[in-house]
C-alpha cells in the first residue's frame, strides 16, 4: 500500500465506525492525518476510534444544530479542519416507487443527502478562512444509473453528485477541492438492508465480476483528500468495476 501524503492534515470522516468509512480512517491515519470519526452509533464509533487512534463525536447528521455543535467541538479540539469525507449513508428499503413508504423516502434522503449538505455547510467557512480544504463525498453508481427498487437511495446519491458539482464551482477560485466517488457496491453492513435479489442485480452489472473492496474505495478517497488534487474540483470519480457508461 503506497503512502498518500496527508501529513499534519486534520480530517472528519462521517460514518467512520465501519465499512468504507473505517477503511478511510485507517488509511488517513497511516498517511499522517489526524482524524475524528462522526457517527451515530456510539458504541461502534468509540470502539473504532480507540482501535485506530482517532477521535470520536456522536452526532445525528440529519440534525443541523447537532452538526453545527459537533463541528465547533471538533474544530476546537483539532485546531481546524482541512478534510471532510462525507461517507455516512444507508441503503433504505428495496421496493417499487408505487409501493415505497413516504416516511422511508424521507429517512433515506435525510441521511444520504441532507446530512452531506449539513456537513459541507459546517466546514466550508473554516476552509475558506484557512485558504485550503478537501471535501470528498461518497455517492454511488446508483446516483448515475438509478437502480430499480432503490429509488430513494438512487435519488439521494444523484443529489450528492449535483451538490458536489455545485459546491465545487462555488469554491473553484480557492484551494478547496470538492469531489465525489461513485463506487459499485462493497460488501459491508449496508448489505443487511438489501434483499438478496437486489444484491444479485448489482453484482450482475459489474464487468469485473466482483464487488469493490473497502480498501480500494479508501485509496481513491484518500488521494482525492490530498494536496495533489489542487486543480480537480466538481469531479465524479468512477470506481464501479467497469459498470459506469459515463
Amino acid at each position: 500500500m503506497n503512502r498518500i501524503d496527508l501529513e499534519g492534515k486534520r480530517a472528519i470522516v462521517t460514518g467512520g465506525a465501519q465499512g468504507i468509512g473505517r477503511a478511510v480512517v485507517e488509511r488517513m491515519i497511516a498517511s499522517g492525518a489526524q482524524v475524528t470519526i462522526w457517527d451515530v452509533d456510539r458504541a461502534l464509533g468509540q470502539a473504532a476510534a480507540e482501535e485506530l487512534g482517532a477521535g470520536y463525536v456522536d452526532v445525528d447528521l440529519t440534525d443541523w444544530a447537532a452538526v453545527r455543535s459537533a463541528h465547533a467541538r471538533t474544530a476546537a479540539e483539532m485546531g481546524g479542519i482541512e478534510i471532510l469525507v462525507n461517507n455516512a449513508g444507508i441503503a433504505g428499503l428495496n421496493a417499487p416507487v408505487a409501493e415505497y413508504p413516504v416516511e422511508e423516502w424521507r429517512r433515506v434522503l435525510a441521511i444520504d443527502l441532507d446530512a452531506v449538505f449539513h456537513c459541507c455547510k459546517a466546514v466550508v467557512p473554516g476552509m475558506v478562512e484557512g485558504g485550503y480544504g478537501r471535501i470528498v463525498n461518497v455517492a454511488s453508481i446508483a446516483g448515475k444509473e438509478g437502480n430499480p427498487n432503490a429509488s430513494a437511495y438512487s435519488a439521494a446519491k444523484a443529489g450528492v453528485i449535483a451538490l458536489t458539482k455545485s459546491l465545487g464551482k462555488e469554491l473553484a477560485g480557492q484551494d478547496i477541492s470538492v469531489n465525489c466517488v461513485t463506487p459499485a457496491a462493497a460488501r459491508t453492513a449496508i448489505f443487511d438492508q438489501m434483499t438478496e435479489e437486489h444484491i444479485g442485480y448489482m453484482l450482475s452489472k459489474i464487468p469485473r465480476g466482483r464487488f469493490v473492496t473497502v480498501d480500494e474505495v479508501a485509496g481513491m478517497i484518500c488521494w482525492l483528500a490530498s494536496a495533489e488534487t489542487s486543480f480537480t474540483t466538481g469531479g465524479v470519480f468512477d470506481i464501479s468495476g467497469g459498470r459506469a457508461t459515463y
